[in-house]
This record gives structure tokens, sequence and C-alpha cells, in this order.
């Protein structure tokens, strides 16, 4: 009996050290799988459309860094060549393009005079400014651009649903149909 405890315990001692061990290198995923730029760009070889996967690397002083990748979900072509690009680049190729593209100036004019006035609110009701009635000059482009890099994932999204040409992803550049 006393042999049997003993091995318990040491069973149990292995037990804790594996599950020590598994904690220390398990990185925690986030429960959202929600993506700025899925669905709205296709490829550029098959037509498939673009997907995206998160990685996670485990820094030695103890963080993690997340990654986001985007790729051909070779839907239409499973021997389709086209590479995945990281988030940080694609974000750099969308924001290049904005000064080429048609965007619906309009809508998106709406959006930041409603974006200015809210703002305004919230200085007067918070902060005491009078609200100042001056003309501002909406530089559509630059907004677009600062959306790309600092926006919301919805606000990303509206973004793009305001361009006026399809976007495709080939080789790691964003192209316009």
């Amino acid at each position: 009996m006393q042999n049997y405890i003993k091995l318990g315990k040491n069973k149990l001692k292995l037990f804790n050290k594996v599950q020590t061990m598994l904690n220390g290198n398990f990185i925690p995923k986030t429960e959202s799988k929600e993506f700025a730029f899925t669905k709205l760009i296709r490829c550029g070889y098959c037509g498939s459309g673009i997907s995206a996967d998160e990685k996670f690397k485990k820094l030695k002083d103890g963080g993690t860094n997340r990654h986001v990748y985007y790729f051909c979900t070779k839907a239409r072509n499973i021997d389709c060549s086209n590479s995945p690009i990281n988030e940080p680049s694609l974000i750099n190729e969308l924001a290049e393009l904005m000064d080429k593209v048609n965007l619906d100036e309009l809508e998106v004019r709406d959006r930041i005079e409603n974006e200015i006035a809210r703002f305004n609110k919230f200085r007067a009701g918070v902060l005491g400014y009078k609200q100042e009635k001056k003309a501002i000059d909406i530089d559509v482009r630059n907004y677009a651009k600062y959306l790309l890099k600092e926006g919301t994932i919805m606000e990303k999204r509206e973004l793009l649903s305001c361009l006026q040409s399809k976007l495709f992803l080939k080789d790691r550049k964003i192209t316009l149909e």
C-alpha cells in the first residue's frame, strides 16, 4: 500500500510539472475572429476570396505578439500561388491606393462632419469648451488613410465599402479592377 501511495505522489508531481510546462508555452487566442479586410478583397490570380488568420508568437520577456496574415482561400484554384501578406503591409498598400481610388466623397465627407460634430459636443459637454463654428477644410483622402491605420474594424470595413472599384491582392500588392 505504501508503494502505491509513493508511486501516486510521483505521478502527481510529474503531472503538475507537465501542466506547468504546458501552461508556460500556451498562448491564449482571442475569442473574436473578426478581421478588417476579409470578404472585401479578391485574389488577383484565381478570383477567390481573401481570408485571414492570426498567429501568436511568444516573446522571451513572457509577452506575446499577434500577427494577422491575409491569404487566398484557394476556393477556385487549389494550386493558386498567391503569397500571403501581413496586416501592416496590407494597410500600407491600401493607404497608398487611397490617392488613386475613386471614393464616394459625399458619403465619406458626411461621416467626417458627423465625427467633428460629435467631438465638438464632447468638448463642450465634458471639457467645457465653447462650440466653435469654423468652416473646416476636409481632406477625404487623409481621413481615409487615418482610418486604415487607426480606425476600428468596422470603420475600416465601412471605408472600403465606399470604394467604387473592386480590390484584388496579387503578389502582396493591391490593385483595382
